[in-house]
């Protein structure tokens, strides 16, 4: 069968490769892929050296950690059957385990020995056929179709919102109104799953131009572009998900009191910017507001995912997916164009 392989650091080494078959230790359930999301993830791996790590004896890594598929075997006490619409999860716990892997909690893990698909010391998704154990399977409302490939994209904000949430219940008073920094895929599910929690939800991103308005327009939310203290908005919640660093000092002089602002996104450029961080403590102290990071998901958060996009409009979810590209196209696929929002790779486009 086909696969996308990589050699971390050096994007002349990206290929489709003739690869084996997925081994039986590797899950009892085998899925046929489907479709391949590409994020800056992928592209930080391909081009930065240091990120991305193959397995323990292979110098090339199976890419991909946005998976859909479909079943096509399985075992009857597994709780999935041939023609199941499945995506897979990303992370698994390390071998020791710290405290939260040991309580299904890795992404949380204390001491960096967890393992991820397609990303650190474990082959990804980006084949023809993978394997795949029961409980990292999530199955999807097949309704969906290929939008289930937005699954892994949407539990990364799903666990976003559940700490956020956490951090509320410090106080007797609940958000009304979220701001989402940046109208990327990230920043249209956190927009998503504010508007599913019933608040006004506004998104500011650098361009008003290309499909991203309509998105988020359509959702019920409020788009804006220009300088977030100019655009009359004081949130009580932040989704931040641009990574854009000197962009946390005006977010903190927005807020409401006793905000909470998490941080889903970071930049991998390199550059330095300055920051009057002692400005930004003072608004964060006087202003009674958390400030946190959030990346990653557990079993939980996907299933919180997959109910989001079950109740998600499937024409709006479909808007999502701007381009497809053949396994081939995967390297080209990496640089992004004006109107893209979320790219993909069919998978099955070639049988052999």
């Amino acid at each position: 069968m086909k696969a996308i392989t990589v050699v971390p650091g050096q994007p002349d080494q990206v290929r489709v490769d003739d690869v084996d078959e997925p081994e039986t230790a590797e899950g009892s359930i085998l899925v046929r892929g489907r479709l391949l999301g590409i994020c800056g993830t992928d592209a930080d791996i391909v081009r930065h050296e240091g990120y991305g790590w193959p397995p323990a004896g292979k110098d090339r890594l199976l890419i991909g950690h946005e998976s859909l598929g479909e079943v096509l075997e399985a075992a009857e006490d597994s709780g999935f059957a041939p023609g199941d619409l499945v995506a897979g999860i990303v992370r698994r716990p390390d071998p020791v385990p710290c405290v939260p892997c040991s309580h299904g909690e890795w992404d949380f893990c204390r001491n960096g020995k967890y393992t991820e698909r397609g990303i650190k010391q474990r082959q990804g998704y980006g084949s023809q056929r993978w394997r795949i154990e029961p409980d990292f399977a999530i199955k999807l409302d097949a309704r969906l179709g290929d939008c289930g490939v937005l699954m892994e994209p949407a539990s990364v904000l799903a666990k976003a919102w559940e700490q956020t949430d956490h951090m509320f219940a410090r106080s007797s008073w609940r958000p009304t109104v979220a701001l989402v920094s940046g109208a990327g895929p990230v920043g249209l599910f956190a927009a998503l799953l504010g508007v599913q929690r019933g608040l006004e939800v506004h998104v500011l991103d650098l361009n008003d131009t290309g499909p991203k308005v309509g998105l988020v327009e359509d959702l019920g939310a409020h788009f804006h572009t220009g300088d977030v203290r100019e655009i009359g908005v004081t949130p009580d919640v932040v989704m931040e998900c641009t990574g854009y660093g000197p962009l946390l000092g005006p977010l903190t002089q927005v807020a409401a009191p006793d905000a909470v602002i998490c941080l889903v996104g970071f930049d991998s450029d390199t550059r330095t910017t300055p920051t009057p961080l002692d400005e930004i403590v003072k608004q964060i102290v006087l202003g009674n507001t958390v400030v946190f990071g959030s990346v990653n998901a557990d079993r939980g958060n996907y299933e919180q995912a997959a109910d989001a996009l079950a109740k998600a409009d499937v024409g709006w979810l479909q808007r999502l997916i701007t381009r497809r590209v053949p396994m081939s196209g995967f390297a080209e696929a990496l640089q992004k164009r004006p109107n893209d929002v979320k790219v993909v790779v069919d998978l099955s486009a070639d049988d052999g």
